[in-house]
């Protein structure tokens, strides 16, 4: 309360209000007064709400990390959707997964030449796979997380009238606070209810899982064989093949998940928030009734539509994944070609993804991002024509670089790849130019300065001896830097 005021005149409640918000953005939410609070009735507030709101945006204030962002928050909500049936992993469904990921690995390893993973699979609960890989989703949400906090900064700015800007202008961390505690909620909600869905570690289609490691959810295993009349074993020898040949490809191609993650979150940088949207919506948010703003931001609504650059991203992303879901799809369909309702599985796992499966609810919401592999059956085309052509070992090889791996002409013309591996394997390589060979060095872990070195020694102009220094002044430095 101002120190002139008149007896008797009390503060009103848009002053009380003030206050309030004041008193949180200076780190004091937990002594309001509680008169104060009951005064807020003269704006048709409840003071009961407000307080609780005020706890938990102080909460989310105290454990945001320095982007403003509560992971912990998204953690713990997560958390508590994967564990609300408490389902554990039974013995009997250990060991049932155990022997079809044993006899998975048999099959697989006459599929495919690349090498088995360096740790047994496992079993995971629900819970587990939001630990195991809640990680990634963070890293693939920062970049939405970060333009949501930064939206809400900037219309609050805008919309806050002039006695309140100073106000607003000491607020902006809170308000990024705020944009990241809703946002981490939302994470949460998506993944918690995503982990109900998954049936393994490769099912979303993006690396989540640690490298190397394989695993399959059996809470979820039973949902996904329900309708589809397939015994409970063949069920699983398909699943654990499927799994084995996702987590053996991202581990051989050490390159691969980076890859594919960096092309997750570059379009995700690309994200704005709608701030026409986001203004309707507070023109008609009502604080007692926040289901709107959570649905929302819940389905994406507050993202605009893609940009050019971002359907460009959106389209080399859509390549990139259908040629490792049809790299998958082809060797398990040889490594299970003696299970009998291996087709029927196939043909179901097909339409799942098409229909947009699991990952593709979850990063539509999460980051305006649809990542249905609408290619995977020419990509699998591809890969099925290379095998026939090649044979295994030459297919599994354009895995070895980032260079070799199928591009999206190749998916359209898979005649013109098949043709250049089998050229290669005649031994009718095309000539190799400087930046071949430079390349060559740098994915050998050469060191640039080695082969610079070995080029100056080969260079009869070069200085040679003890006295090569003298020509710099005799400090050993080299007076230019030439390129290799």
């Amino acid at each position: 309360m101002a120190d002139d005021e008149t007896p008797g005149d009390g503060p009103s409640p848009e002053d009380d209000f003030q206050e309030l918000i004041r008193r949180l953005f200076g780190g004091s939410a937990g002594e309001v007064d509680p008169e104060q609070l009951s005064r807020l009735s003269g704006m048709n507030i409840d003071p009961a709400m407000m307080q609780a709101v005020m706890r938990q945006l102080q909460g989310a204030f105290e454990n945001a990390d320095e982007s403003g962002i509560s992971w912990d928050m998204a953690k713990r909500q997560a958390l508590h959707i994967a564990n609300q049936e408490g389902l554990g992993v039974t013995a009997g469904q250990r060991t049932d997964l155990d022997q079809a990921f044993s006899l998975a690995t048999l099959w697989l390893s006459e599929a495919t030449t690349i090498s088995e993973l360096p740790a047994p699979p496992v079993t995971l609960t629900r819970g587990a796979w939001v630990e195991a890989t809640l990680p990634v989703w963070e890293e693939l949400a920062a970049p939405v997380a970060t333009s949501i906090a930064d939206a809400l900064t900037t219309a609050l700015s805008e919309q806050a009238p002039e006695d309140m800007q100073g106000l607003v202008q000491g607020a902006g961390r809170l308000m990024r606070t705020v944009g990241g505690s809703l946002f981490a909620s939302q994470l949460g909600q998506v993944v918690g209810n995503l982990s109900k869905e998954v049936v393994s570690g490769g099912d979303v289609g993006i690396p989540l899982m640690p490298d190397g490691e394989a695993a399959i959810l059996p809470q979820n295993f039973a949902d996904f064989g329900r309708d589809l009349e397939v015994p409970d074993d063949q069920l699983a020898l398909y699943a654990a093949t499927r799994e084995l040949a996702h987590a053996r490809l991202f581990r051989h191609a050490r390159w691969l998940r980076l890859h594919v993650i960096s092309q997750v979150t570059d379009f995700a940088r690309g994200v704005h928030v709608d701030t026409d949207a986001l203004e309707d919506l507070a023109t008609r948010f009502d604080p007692s009734e926040p289901e709107e703003l959570r649905k929302a931001i819940e389905s994406g609504a507050l993202l605009p539509a893609r940009s050019e650059a971002q359907d460009a991203a959106l389209a080399r992303l859509e390549n990139l994944l259908a040629t490792i879901e049809g790299w998958v799809e082809v060797v398990t369909e040889d490594a299970t070609s003696r299970l009998p309702a291996a087709q029927r599985i196939s043909e179901a796992v097909r339409r799942r993804r098409a229909v947009g499966g699991p990952a593709d609810r979850a990063l539509g919401s999460l980051v305006g991002l649809e990542i249905r592999p609408r290619r995977m059956r020419e990509a699998a085309a591809m890969w099925r024509a290379v095998t026939d052509a090649v044979g295994p070992a030459a297919r599994d090889a354009l895995w070895d670089y980032p260079d070799l791996m199928p591009a999206a002409a190749d998916i359209d013309d898979p005649g013109a790849l098949v043709a250049r591996l089998e050229a290669r394997a005649r031994g009718e390589e095309p000539v190799r130019d400087e930046m071949d060979d430079a390349l060559a060095r740098l994915l050998a872990g050469e060191e640039l300065g080695e082969s610079a070195a070995e080029d100056a020694s080969a260079d009869p102009t070069s200085a040679e001896g003890p006295d090569a220094s003298e020509d710099d002044g005799g400090n050993g430095t080299p007076d230019d830097h030439r390129p290799v």
